[in-house]
Protein backbone atom coordinates (compact mmCIF):
# COMPACT_ATOMS: atom_id res chain seq x y z
CA UNK A 1 0.00 0.00 0.00
CA UNK A 2 1.61 3.66 -1.04
CA UNK A 3 0.12 6.93 0.36
CA UNK A 4 -0.99 9.41 -2.52
CA UNK A 5 -2.36 11.70 -1.19
CA UNK A 6 0.43 14.43 -0.64
CA UNK A 7 1.25 13.93 -5.23
CA UNK A 8 -2.70 14.45 -5.63
CA UNK A 9 -2.93 17.27 -3.44
CA UNK A 10 0.01 19.07 -5.14
CA UNK A 11 -1.14 17.53 -8.69
CA UNK A 12 -4.57 19.43 -8.00
CA UNK A 13 -2.85 23.06 -6.69
CA UNK A 14 -0.84 22.55 -10.13
CA UNK A 15 -3.64 21.83 -12.20
CA UNK A 16 -5.25 25.88 -11.43
CA UNK A 17 -8.20 23.97 -10.89
CA UNK A 18 -10.38 25.77 -8.16
CA UNK A 19 -13.57 23.56 -8.04
CA UNK A 20 -14.22 20.63 -9.39
CA UNK A 21 -12.99 17.05 -9.69
CA UNK A 22 -9.45 15.00 -9.28
CA UNK A 23 -10.06 11.15 -10.51
CA UNK A 24 -7.22 8.96 -9.94
CA UNK A 25 -7.10 5.73 -11.77
CA UNK A 26 -4.31 2.98 -11.69
CA UNK A 27 -4.02 0.57 -14.99
CA UNK A 28 -4.23 -3.28 -14.30
CA UNK A 29 -6.14 -6.03 -12.69
CA UNK A 30 -4.45 -6.60 -10.18
CA UNK A 31 -3.77 -3.56 -8.46
CA UNK A 32 -6.30 -0.63 -6.66
CA UNK A 33 -6.91 3.12 -5.96
CA UNK A 34 -8.93 3.42 -2.45
CA UNK A 35 -9.23 5.50 0.46
CA UNK A 36 -8.20 4.66 3.97
CA UNK A 37 -6.97 6.05 7.16
CA UNK A 38 -3.21 5.32 6.29
CA UNK A 39 -1.69 3.78 9.58
CA UNK A 40 0.15 0.37 10.27
CA UNK A 41 -2.48 -1.22 12.13
CA UNK A 42 -5.46 -0.51 9.57
CA UNK A 43 -3.14 -1.41 6.64
CA UNK A 44 -2.40 -4.56 8.92
CA UNK A 45 -6.74 -5.45 9.33
CA UNK A 46 -7.15 -4.27 5.30
CA UNK A 47 -4.71 -7.23 3.99
CA UNK A 48 -6.16 -9.59 6.52
CA UNK A 49 -9.46 -8.53 5.51
CA UNK A 50 -8.66 -8.99 1.87
CA UNK A 51 -7.17 -12.65 2.80
CA UNK A 52 -10.59 -13.43 4.21
CA UNK A 53 -12.61 -12.18 1.16
CA UNK A 54 -10.27 -14.31 -1.54
CA UNK A 55 -7.78 -16.49 0.62
CA UNK A 56 -4.61 -16.75 -1.52
CA UNK A 57 -4.89 -20.50 -1.26
CA UNK A 58 -8.41 -21.12 -2.46
CA UNK A 59 -8.35 -22.79 -5.97
CA UNK A 60 -9.52 -20.16 -8.47
CA UNK A 61 -10.43 -21.14 -12.62
CA UNK A 62 -7.83 -18.47 -13.15
CA UNK A 63 -4.86 -20.36 -11.89
CA UNK A 64 -5.89 -23.33 -13.71
CA UNK A 65 -6.14 -21.72 -17.00
CA UNK A 66 -3.33 -19.54 -16.70
CA UNK A 67 -1.58 -21.33 -14.29
CA UNK A 68 0.30 -17.69 -12.69
CA UNK A 69 -1.24 -18.25 -9.41
CA UNK A 70 -2.74 -14.19 -8.66
CA UNK A 71 -6.47 -15.18 -9.20
CA UNK A 72 -6.99 -13.61 -5.68
CA UNK A 73 -5.34 -10.73 -6.67
CA UNK A 74 -8.02 -10.19 -9.77
CA UNK A 75 -10.79 -11.01 -7.41
CA UNK A 76 -9.51 -8.24 -4.61
CA UNK A 77 -8.69 -5.57 -7.14
CA UNK A 78 -12.35 -5.99 -8.55
CA UNK A 79 -14.08 -5.59 -5.34
CA UNK A 80 -11.87 -2.31 -4.50
CA UNK A 81 -11.86 -0.87 -8.29
CA UNK A 82 -9.30 0.38 -9.99
CA UNK A 83 -10.32 4.64 -9.80
CA UNK A 84 -11.52 7.38 -7.64
CA UNK A 85 -12.94 10.49 -7.99
CA UNK A 86 -12.34 12.95 -5.42
CA UNK A 87 -14.24 16.61 -5.31
CA UNK A 88 -12.03 19.71 -5.51
CA UNK A 89 -12.60 22.65 -3.33
CA UNK A 90 -10.83 25.86 -3.23
CA UNK A 91 -7.83 23.84 -5.12
CA UNK A 92 -7.55 21.12 -2.65
CA UNK A 93 -8.83 17.46 -2.37
CA UNK A 94 -12.24 17.00 -0.31
CA UNK A 95 -11.09 14.28 1.96
CA UNK A 96 -11.67 13.69 5.93
CA UNK A 97 -9.30 14.38 8.47
CA UNK A 98 -7.99 10.77 8.35
CA UNK A 99 -8.66 10.01 4.90
CA UNK A 100 -5.46 9.10 2.74
CA UNK A 101 -5.78 8.41 -1.00
CA UNK A 102 -3.68 5.09 -1.24
CA UNK A 103 -2.50 2.66 -4.28
CA UNK A 104 -2.75 -1.04 -3.14
CA UNK A 105 -0.74 -3.56 -5.16
CA UNK A 106 -2.48 -7.19 -4.69
CA UNK A 107 -0.28 -9.02 -7.09
CA UNK A 108 1.49 -12.70 -6.56
CA UNK A 109 4.43 -10.61 -8.41
CA UNK A 110 6.02 -7.38 -8.63
CA UNK A 111 4.61 -4.76 -11.63
CA UNK A 112 5.19 -1.48 -13.13
CA UNK A 113 2.28 0.46 -12.52
CA UNK A 114 1.23 3.42 -13.98
CA UNK A 115 -0.98 5.94 -11.74
CA UNK A 116 -2.60 8.87 -13.93
CA UNK A 117 -4.32 12.19 -12.27
CA UNK A 118 -6.89 13.76 -14.09
CA UNK A 119 -8.57 17.37 -12.99
CA UNK A 120 -11.49 19.23 -13.75
CA UNK A 121 -13.49 21.98 -13.06
CA UNK A 122 -13.62 25.79 -13.06
CA UNK A 123 -9.89 27.76 -13.13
Amino acid sequence: MLNLTSSVTSFVKESSVKNGLVNVSVVGSTCAITTIEYEPGLEKDFFTALERLAPKEEEYEHHKRWGDFNGHSHVRASVIGPSITIPVHDSKPVLGTWQQVVFVELDARPRSRNIYLTALGDV
